[in-house]
């Protein structure tokens, strides 16, 4: 693991040195315009002065004083004082101090200069977004964390949860697939239900997102990252209390940019991205192939080729990005829009994925600014090309290496025995064309002063056409089948809510009450043909070219469903002299998805903070920011199929009716699935304890914070108790059942300015978290299934009592007995190795998560830094279990040293599922890296002209340090068995890929 970690940190440290030589000799000004500079007598001057705080006059240890272009930087002192060198009256002194916004000053004919900084929005008055609402940092009660678009991860980002990993303490985002538009796990705090999704809930610009994509990929790949300005993660339910039957995995709110008065600017992003191969997996040579092949006992099926199938079926990747964005307005209208193009492809050839995004915002205000107008409105046409990747990953890896990927023509070769995954290239392929609207209209009104009405209307409007598509063969022969599906997702919302805010000398007070309407309509629809002629017309563009439709192959299908929820919801904070502080949150949801008798669940929560710094007795402390703060709350959770409290039928013609005397009974309808009006949500009570911190004047800055998540009322399909039933399933909620999730979050910050002029941060969070299932009504609930001779039904993982979520349920392999056979350990002693035999082997749930950050400035240059990992998780290879063997390779079929490195192991050894091919999951990623520099427009005399101008190279994925011997450890194959989550499984995972991209910024 060091060689890996020694390789790539040498990558990485000449990738970025050289780019850094290039930017100095190439980019810098002052290389550039160093000839033709005349000299000139300078005339130097000396400027005391003093920095202060703007709002209560005490003086700031420790700002930084730089000349504007210069060399020269002093530091105040204990007493905010401060002495400086100029060269002239034109010099610009810049005062820098950490969570206050920079001022700059002309010096002109001054030798004293008394300085005033504001707070900085970066500070405890930083503005955090809360459900229906917003508060200052200093007010925030509950566990809520705040990241602006300066904080994103960078990179190729395809959805919003990208530019979170590894930034926030307690959110796990897994990026499963290296794929373009692959769906992008996230979970926040750990997972809470068996049966129901533990994503949690997106509300973009007030409009609370479905989470059920259209089409497939990934449900936020429509928003374009350039066009965020902020993402909030309420973590607690003390914070996500008011989101109610949504809020038990957490919130997660997304602001995009806005206008601001009298300011009007154009701005562009421009990036070009150069992708490859992280990691080939480590398959057999042709060479070493004809050697082992032997040694494994078989006959060498030699066709005289050298083919490295990985490098066959993937490619040097290229990404596009062109982002050109408006914004301005004036003190009665503001405005942003913006226009998005990425073209990205896959490293896997014929995998593309375009997307066109626009965006405008308005606001408006009318009648004195009584009548406020906001707008939002997104615009996104999504296409994305794929061809059947398991298929080909799994036909490059245990391939023949000596069979030649191509003929003496150059065409894909044709074999009978193996699968070509070029020839799969020119027949098979997926085509997704998605678009989606999101738009909505909100009018705020103040009726008096401190009483404001505010309406929201939003539409989320989303179409998508899935084209599956086989086209015939000669050899292999097939026929050929297109399948096409349409789809519908349309989420509308209606809100109508009372703010009423009210302060005093002491005291400040706001109350919030509303009430919100929501409904969702799912529909797909979906048709096939089958047979059509080889090389004839692309039945995409003409499906009528198939000559074979039947209602046995091609029957119509599809489903439709309508979720409505409606909702009361109300808050209450108030503080007393900024010291005490205190929320409550209620909300009423009521929804279809529920029985008639439990339509209603009822979400409180409670919290309270104390400003400890404020007090009189912290004055002269060292605490320049201390919070002590404490929540509990129940939220739910709705996320499960629509439709399971009502019964369900089907028409079955294969039927029998027991009491007939003879022949077939005519076909009928039967029960499916049992009804139960009793059905109600799933509920999660959490309780958060935290410690917010500031030292030395706000420079370092810190979270700490001990959580206990417990989610009851689970919700599962289960087998009725009645042995005599008509249906083999219904739902329930398992009243005992809990699902625990307990742990500990650390954050911390460092800002410095010194006094040469260097500016650099450094940072990171830290996770443990500890889960458990608790009273589950079954020895284990299977959640990851596998397929294959041999290993079919078994169980990789599940939910077993006392054990975590995604615990790995498998026999124990001990190794191999005197014939080469595989032995297990017999657990329950009978002698006799049986499923009974099984053990708890580790969960797939990392326990321990963790992120750090640093970045520098000089001068124009800057560069950053970003790492995350998890600890604690194990990995199943289910691509080694069912790909590489010794008795596979005595079969000509490739496969790795790793699984044939035992020489006693029988040719003739069964590989069933077991712990052999469990492995630790820990990983340690250099998720990007940035060196960027900016242009002084001044100094160049383009001022008049551009506002700002920066040239950037960026590494993404540059390197991993792991154990785990498959393509990435960050994976999650979706191996759900009736639903029921599954976590920690790689089969055939699409590979990640690494990068490097090339950006220019500017604005005018």
């Amino acid at each position: 693991m060091s060689k890996i970690y020694i390789y790539y940190f040498k990558h990485c440290l000449k990738l970025f040195s050289l780019a850094l030589i290039v930017s100095c000799c190439v980019l810098s000004p002052q290389y550039t315009f160093a000839t033709n500079i005349p000299s000139k007598i300078v005339k130097q001057k000396t400027i005391t002065g003093i920095v202060l705080d703007a709002e209560d006059k005490k003086p700031l240890p420790g700002a930084g004083i730089s000349v504007k272009g210069g060399s020269q930087a002093v530091v105040s002192d204990q007493n905010g004082a401060f002495t400086i060198t100029v060269p002239d009256d034109n010099a610009v002194l810049v005062f820098k101090y950490i969570g206050y916004v920079n001022q700059e000053i002309l010096v002109g004919s001054r030798t004293r200069i008394e300085v005033s900084l504001e707070p900085s929005a970066s500070s405890l008055s930083q503005v955090v977004v809360v459900g229906y609402g917003s508060q200052n940092k200093r007010d925030v009660t509950g566990s809520v964390k705040s990241l602006k678009s300066d904080d994103f991860n960078q990179g190729i980002i395809n959805t919003p949860q990208q530019l979170l990993q590894g930034k926030v303490s307690g959110v796990n985002v897994t990026s499963a697939s290296g794929e373009p538009g692959g769906i992008t796990g996230i979970n926040v705090r750990g997972p809470g239900g068996v049966r129901s999704g533990s994503s949690p809930l997106f509300v973009v610009d007030g409009l609370p997102l479905d989470n059920s994509g259209t089409g497939g990929g990934d449900p936020l790949n429509f928003l374009n990252p350039q066009d965020i300005e902020s993402i909030d993660v309420l973590k607690d339910a003390s914070a996500t209390a008011i989101y109610g039957s949504r809020g038990a995995n957490g919130v997660i709110i997304v602001t995009t940019k806005k206008g601001k008065a009298g300011v009007s600017t154009l701005g562009a992003v421009v990036s070009y991205g150069v992708s490859e191969l992280a990691r080939a997996l480590p398959v057999l040579t042709a060479d070493e192939f004809r050697t082992e092949v032997p040694k494994a006992g078989g006959t060498l099926d030699d066709k005289g080729g050298s083919t490295d199938w990985q490098k066959e079926i993937t490619r040097i990747a290229k990404t596009q990005n062109y982002n050109l964005n408006m914004s301005g307005g004036s003190d009665k209208l503001t405005y942003f829009s913006s226009l998005g193009i990425q073209k990205q492809q896959g490293i896997i050839k014929r995998n593309d994925l375009d997307r066109y995004s626009g965006r405008f915002n308005a606001t408006q205000k009318y009648l004195e600014d009584r009548l406020v107008i906001d707008l939002n409105l997104t615009a996104a046409n999504t296409k994305q090309q794929r061809p059947p990747i398991t298929s080909i990953i799994g036909d490059a890896l245990v391939n023949n290496p000596t069979y030649p990927a191509r003929d003496e023509k150059g065409n894909p070769a044709a074999y009978q025995n193996i699968g070509n995954p070029l020839l799969s290239f020119d027949l098979d392929k997926e085509i997704t064309t998605t678009n989606r609207v999101l738009g909505s209209i909100s009018p705020s009104f103040k009726i008096i002063e401190g009483l404001v009405f505010k309406m929201n209307v939003g539409v989320d409007n989303s179409t998508a056409t899935r084209d599956v598509e086989n086209l015939p063969n000669a050899v292999p022969f097939r026929d050929g089948r297109l399948e096409t599906f349409y789809n519908i997702n349309r989420n509308t919302l209606i809100e109508n809510y009372l703010t009423y805010n009210w302060s005093s000398t002491v005291h400040s007070l706001t109350a919030l009450a509303g009430h919100s309407y929501q409904k969702i309509f799912v529909q797909q629809r979906s048709n096939s043909i089958n047979r059509f002629v080889v090389g004839g017309s692309d039945p995409i563009y003409n499906p009528g070219v198939g000559q074979d439709l039947t209602l046995g192959n091609n029957r119509p299908g599809g489903f439709a469903f309508i979720n409505e929820l409606q909702s009361f919801f109300g808050r209450v904070t108030y503080q007393y002299n900024n010291k005490y502080l205190f929320t409550a949150n209620f909300r009423a949801d009521g929804s279809s998805k529920f029985g008639a008798n439990n339509r209603y669940g009822y979400f409180p929560s409670f919290s309270a903070g104390w400003n400890i710094a404020e007090e009189d007795f912290m004055k002269n402390s060292i605490f320049s920011t201390l919070k002590l703060r404490g929540g509990y709350g129940v939220t739910g959770n709705q996320e499960i199929p629509p439709k399971i409290t009502q019964a369900l039928f089907r028409l079955d013609a294969s039927a029998s009716y027991p009491l007939n005397p003879t022949g077939t009974y005519p076909a009928g309808t039967t029960y499916a699935r049992l009804p139960n009006p009793d059905i109600q949500w799933e509920s999660s009570k959490q309780t958060d304890i935290g410690l917010d911190f500031g030292l030395f004047q706000g420079a370092l800055t810190g979270t700490v914070d001990a959580f206990n998540k417990v989610s009851d009322n689970i919700l599962l399909q289960v087998i009725p108790a009645d042995p005599v039933q008509p249906a083999q399933e219904v739902w329930s909620n398992v009243k005992d059942m809990t699902i625990t999730n307990k742990g500990i979050e650390f954050e911390l910050d460092y800002r410095h300015t010194a006094e040469n002029g260097i500016t650099y941060n450094v940072g990171g969070n830290l996770t443990y978290l500890k889960n458990k299932v608790k009273n589950s009504p079954y020895s284990v609930i299977p959640s990851g299934s596998v397929s294959g001779a041999g290993i079919t039904s078994s169980t990789i993982n599940g939910y077993i009592n006392d054990q975590p979520v995604g615990t790995f349920f498998l026999k124990e392999f001990t190794g191999f007995d005197a014939a080469g056979m595989s032995t297990y350990r017999d657990l329950d002693g009978d002698g006799l190795i049986t499923d009974k035999d099984r053990i708890s082997a580790g969960t797939a749930i990392p326990n321990t998560l963790y992120g750090f950050y640093g970045s520098v400035a000089l001068k124009g240059f800057d560069l950053s830094v970003n790492f995350n990992g998890v600890a604690g998780n194990k990995i199943y290879d289910y691509t080694q279990n069912v790909s590489f063997s010794k008795l596979r390779l005595a079969k000509n079929t490739n496969t790795t040293f790793e699984a044939i490195k035992d020489a006693n192991e029988s040719l003739n050894n069964a590989t069933p599922v077991t712990t052999r091919y469990l492995k630790n999951g820990a990983f340690l990623r250099l998720n990007n890296a940035s060196l960027g520099y900016t242009f002084n427009t001044k100094d160049l005399g383009i001022n008049k002209w551009f506002s700002n101008i920066r040239l950037s190279v960026t590494g993404q994925n540059l390197f991993v340090v792991t154990d785990y011997t498959g393509y990435d450890p960050e994976i999650n194959a979706d191996r759900a068995i009736n639903g029921v989550s599954s976590y920690g499984i790689d089969f055939l995972s699409y590979p990640k890929a690494r990068t490097v991209i090339f950006g220019l910024n500017f604005s005018l």
